[in-house]
Formats: structure tokens, C-alpha cells, sequence
């Protein structure tokens, strides 16, 4: 769980960030809806890369794009002033 308070940690900082400064900061300035537009994007991406792993794709990349979706979910989250853990 370190792994997971640590990114907690930077995640909640980047909240105090200008949004020119940190991709994570934008997403927060920008707001919810651009947040969860993230996630839907994230999680067709997921999707795709799931059934192109059935049809002989790469586990890499379905593995990339689940991180992609774990991560603006965090992103979601800490908008929302909830913990992760």
C-alpha cells in the first residue's frame, strides 16, 4: 500500500499546482466532467485493448491502458475528496 500513499500524496498535491505546471493539476482545473470524459476515454481504450488481446494483441498494451484507467480514476477520487484507500 506504500506505492498507493505515495501517488495519493502526489496526486493531492498537484491540486495546489498551477494547471501550465502538471497534467494532473489541469485535469483539477478543468473539473469533473473533464475528469470523468477522461475515464470513458480510459476505459473504451481498456476495452479495445482487451478484445485486440484476444485477437492477438498485446498484453503490454492492455496492461498500459488499465493503468491509464486506474490512474484518472485516482484522479477522480481526490477531486472528489476521496481516499483511495
Amino acid at each position: 500500500m506504500d506505492i498507493l500513499n505515495d501517488l495519493t500524496a502526489v496526486l493531492e498535491s498537484r491540486r495546489n499546482r498551477k494547471p501550465e505546471e502538471s497534467y494532473v493539476a489541469s485535469l483539477y482545473a478543468d473539473g469533473l466532467n473533464k475528469i470523468l470524459e477522461k475515464i470513458n476515454e480510459e476505459s473504451t481504450e481498456v476495452i479495445l485493448a482487451a478484445k485486440d488481446l484476444e485477437n492477438g494483441g498485446s498484453k503490454e498494451d492492455l496492461i498500459h491502458e488499465v493503468a491509464d484507467l486506474w490512474f484518472h480514476t485516482l484522479v477522480m477520487m481526490i477531486h472528489l475528496e476521496l481516499s483511495p484507500q
